[in-house]
């Protein structure tokens, strides 16, 4: 399955639809397709909102499969090349007064999917996201 949105805001709205789609296609548990809802959607908002320079209009390709009892999400844009994996995890410990603005994004999208994977191929940006729908 594959969902091609621009770098606006509204289109994030194609997102759920896709989602419910996905959830059926593929047998996906109430319970996990909302975890991957969560990750998908703070993931996708992150690349709509910073991956390309403000007035610039690019694509986001989002590809969903199924490989054994495993969820993969593949998330290709060519903006700006930005490695997730290489954030390091926000002190959840500090209270949100102490704590620097941004990170919670990340740190949710690595807590609500079993692997989160970076590439630069060519000129493109590749997150990689999987799940395990196994029980």
């Amino acid at each position: 399955m594959t969902l091609n949105i621009k770098n606006n805001i509204s289109d994030l709205s194609r997102l759920a639809p896709f989602m419910e789609e996905m959830a059926e296609t593929y047998g996906i548990a109430p319970d996990l397709a909302f975890k991957i809802n969560l990750a998908l959607d703070e993931a996708m908002a992150n690349v709509v909102s910073y991956a390309y320079p403000e007035g610039t209009e690019g694509e986001i390709t989002l590809t969903a499969d199924k490989e054994d009892d495993t969820i993969v999400l593949q998330i290709t844009d060519e903006g700006a090349p930005f490695d997730p994996t290489k954030e390091g995890d926000v002190d959840t410990t500090l209270s949100v007064e102490e704590r620097p603005i941004g990170g919670l994004g990340i740190f949710l999208i690595k807590q609500m999917m079993d692997t989160v994977a970076y590439q630069r191929i060519g000129n493109k940006n590749v997150l990689t996201l999987t799940a395990s729908v196994s029980e």
